[in-house]
């Protein structure tokens, strides 16, 4: 009786062996898929770079030929870009307020 019990725990054990080795196979071929698919969109973003930066010397180039101060426009777009995100960072601060006030209010009215 205990061989006949031993016998079915190693058959469980050997059973799980194979799932565990089944789901290793089938998480390295995913970890190889992705390792794949970061290649190519790393071959991709570095193409772009390189289309982004020819074009941005075409547009300065042209902008220089037309006689516009490339640098003064770039620096009021930092600007702008600045001034927004500080604004939308006090806009949501401000709704924060607001609701916070607005929560205050509604349990001392009751």
């Amino acid at each position: 009786m205990g061989l006949g019990s031993t016998a079915k725990k190693l058959q469980q054990i050997a059973d799980m062996a194979e799932d565990v080795y089944a789901r290793l196979n089938q998480l390295r071929e995913q970890v190889n898929q992705t390792r794949e698919t970061v290649d190519e969109t790393k071959a991709r973003v570095d193409d772009m770079d390189r289309e982004l930066a020819e074009q941005r010397a075409l547009v300065e180039a042209l902008a220089e030929k037309q006689g516009i101060d490339v640098e003064a426009i770039a620096a009021e777009v930092h600007v702008a870009d600045a001034e927004s995100a500080s604004g939308d960072a006090e806009s949501a601060s401000g709704d924060a307020e607001s609701a916070a006030d607005d929560a205050d209010e509604s349990t001392t009215d009751a």
